[in-house]
């Protein structure tokens, strides 16, 4: 057996050689020619897997190690009789922590405040965790499982906007079907959206419709925006990035945890494909322990939103990955590519809460001492 594999993904190198053949290839480099006597690929956001590459292979199983599938073209590949896996769930925590983060860096008691949440699959269901440990108003808003669900949990786009304080983005990149979501921010959206509220994106770059965006930001209508995923990754509109208050480069989902889960679940869709029992059960078994200290001494007597602060910084403090964006924007893919050590919230213990902060810091993912 061949495998072909994005050189990116972390945890992979020595798994599957006692069993195959495999070539390590720079995502975006790969070819035709690389796959043409491969029996899988195993891929990241930078390879566009569809006829063009795939057709005339002898590729039987295309797996991502990502939640998104944007990049495959998935009635291609169904046409060409090749299995795709993705990765779901797998850096919804990584994404729990980023938003938390952003959060973190509004630096004010958001208990009352109203976050809305567009997309409510793996990644939306935990924000609207967050949003409840910080005791906000959590409003949902998901057409394809409202349709399926019932409208009782869910709220109209247009009401959702015009009374959220933060909105938040965490649907698939759609571009035809019933509830499409390209360009779904744009002009009339910004428009709808409360005047002075913040705007987050990091689902996909090609959800915000661009000129709108900048727009809005630039008139004051949106006071504030975070923004991790952008149209024409990895070349960046120098205009985009100077109106966005916080920035960074493509990794709300890239904790070391998150990437581990999407590897693993790669490596258990080959094992089940081609029948590998040695590694049906695979798991990536030590992750490198945090940059910062994994014991965190929380002060009790400040604001119980001050508390959740505390800790959330010390984590992991998102200024440190805008600051990198916006000292080199040309370096997206380097920055991507050589990422920090990043570890979740789970990774942390907090010692020294209230009792109303631990029950806040647990919902967000971190151990109680």
């Amino acid at each position: 057996m061949k495998i072909v594999a994005d050189d990116k993904i972390p945890y992979l190198k020595g798994v599957f050689e006692p069993f195959a053949e495999v070539v390590y290839l720079p995502g975006s480099k790969i070819t035709a020619s690389d796959l043409a006597d491969a029996d899988v690929l195993i891929t990241r956001t930078r390879t566009r897997c569809d006829k063009a590459l795939l057709a005339g292979s002898k590729v039987k199983l295309v797996t991502t190690a990502t939640i998104g599938i944007d990049h495959l073209n998935s009635a291609e590949l169904d046409e060409l009789g090749i299995q795709w896996r993705n990765a779901p769930g797998c850096n919804a925590d990584s994404v729990k922590n980023y938003i938390s983060a952003a959060l973190a860096l509004q630096n004010r008691d958001l208990a009352g405040a109203t976050l809305g949440i567009i997309g409510v699959g793996h990644v939306g269901k935990k924000i609207a965790d967050v949003g409840r440990a910080f005791g906000m108003k959590v409003l949902l808003n998901d057409p394809p499982r409202a349709e399926v669900e019932g409208d009782e949990q869910f709220t109209d786009l247009n009401e959702l906007l015009a009374v959220s304080d933060i909105v938040t983005l965490h649907v698939p990149l759609e571009r035809s079907g019933k509830y499409p979501t390209a360009d779904l921010a744009d002009r009339d959206f910004f428009a709808a959206m409360k005047p002075g509220s913040w705007f987050f994106n990091s689902c996909r770059g090609e959800v915000m419709e661009k000129t709108s965006f900048i727009g809005a930001k630039r008139s004051g209508h949106i006071a504030g925006a975070l923004i991790d995923v952008w149209p024409d990754e990895p070349e960046l509109d120098p205009e985009l990035v100077s109106v966005v208050d916080i920035g960074t480069p493509h990794i709300a989902g890239y904790s070391k945890d998150g990437k581990a889960n999407g590897t693993t679940a790669c490596v258990r869709a080959v094992a089940e494909k081609f029948n590998i029992p040695g590694l049906a059960g695979f798991e990536v078994k030590s992750l490198p322990r945090p940059v910062y200290p994994e014991k965190i001494e929380i002060d009790s007597t400040l604001l119980l939103w001050q508390q959740i602060n505390q800790a959330i910084i010390h984590a992991y403090d998102i200024r440190r990955d805008s600051d990198a964006l916006r000292a080199a924007p040309e370096e997206f893919e380097n920055i991507r590519g050589s990422y920090w050590n990043r570890r979740e919230f789970s990774a942390y213990t907090v010692y020294g809460a209230s009792v109303e902060a631990q029950k806040s810091l647990a919902l967000l993912g971190f151990n109680i001492g």
